[in-house]
């Protein structure tokens, strides 16, 4: 049975946080916000999976006083607290990522739950897919077509994005925290479509095709065909990618001048 605490004013607020030693999750939410909506079912769930943990819910406008002290400036925001203090924050209905957070600082893997599936080798020691830290409702792509679109990248199956009137595509990812990005990894259904130029914008989060040739890029990658070998790697001036919470990649043109560009996986490394 689902045990949700919701919070109205700030000394229900302290006594939450300071009357139990387990892991507190607080969810910061509006009634009119549609991602808050989205994840209230899963959230619910969590409740009832993870008994050693405390869930609360705080409505952001009826409790101005406590999101303005958490300083929480998005919706919804979770934030992750221990014997008083705050250990982590997220932002975002990110459904797997919330439950990651949970799993991490409850130290639990939940009653009947099964354990973790392990991250996907990027045969680059000490780091590790980023792909479970990308928020999949922000992401957007410029000139790619509607059957073939750009949550297709991050699947692991053989569907692609492509783009459409031309050979040119403008990616927009964003992740719910930030991230440090050390390389790119690619899987295109055929070497001709795939992708050559890439101009990438760290921490940009708006970019139209008149914009980028006056926008000045974070980094200039040339690919060819070795790229999109099974293990390889490209790796990224890593000291320019230290905080990155939105990513903006445009494909200029692709192997062989061919009408559209193809990807089939993206894979960021960091």
């Amino acid at each position: 049975m689902s045990a949700i605490q919701h919070i109205h004013n700030a000394t229900e607020f302290h006594k939450l946080l300071t009357t139990t030693d387990k892991l507190v999750v607080v969810d910061f939410y509006a009634t009119w916000c549609g991602p808050c909506k989205m994840i209230t079912p899963f959230y619910t769930q969590l409740s009832t999976k993870y008994s050693q943990v405390v869930f609360s819910k705080v409505d952001v406008d009826e409790a101005k006083e406590i999101a303005a002290a958490c300083k929480v400036s998005s919706m919804p925001t979770f934030q992750f607290y221990k014997g008083g203090s705050k250990v982590a924050e997220m932002k975002g209905a990110n459904p797997q990522q919330l439950e990651h957070y949970v799993k991490q600082h409850s130290g639990e893997t939940g009653s009947g739950s099964t354990s973790a599936a392990p991250k996907k080798s990027v045969g680059v020691p000490g780091y590790v897919d980023l792909t479970e830290y990308i928020t999949p409702n922000q992401m957007d792509a410029l000139n790619q077509k509607e059957e073939h679109n750009v949550k297709n990248i991050f699947k692991d199956d053989d569907t692609f994005l492509e783009s459409d009137v031309d050979e040119q595509l403008i990616i927009s990812v964003p992740f719910n925290q930030p991230v440090k990005l050390h390389s790119l990894k690619f899987k295109v259904p055929n070497a001709d479509q795939a992708p050559k130029t890439i101009k990438i914008y760290a921490n940009r989060q708006v970019l139209g095709f008149d914009d980028a040739d006056s926008v000045k890029e974070t980094q200039t990658i040339e690919l060819t065909p070795e790229n999109f070998e099974e293990n390889a790697v490209v790796n990224l001036r890593f000291v320019k990618y230290q905080n990155i919470t939105h990513i903006m990649l445009f494909i200029v043109d692709n192997q062989e001048d061919e009408e559209t560009t193809k990807i089939q996986q993206l894979t960021f490394v960091g």
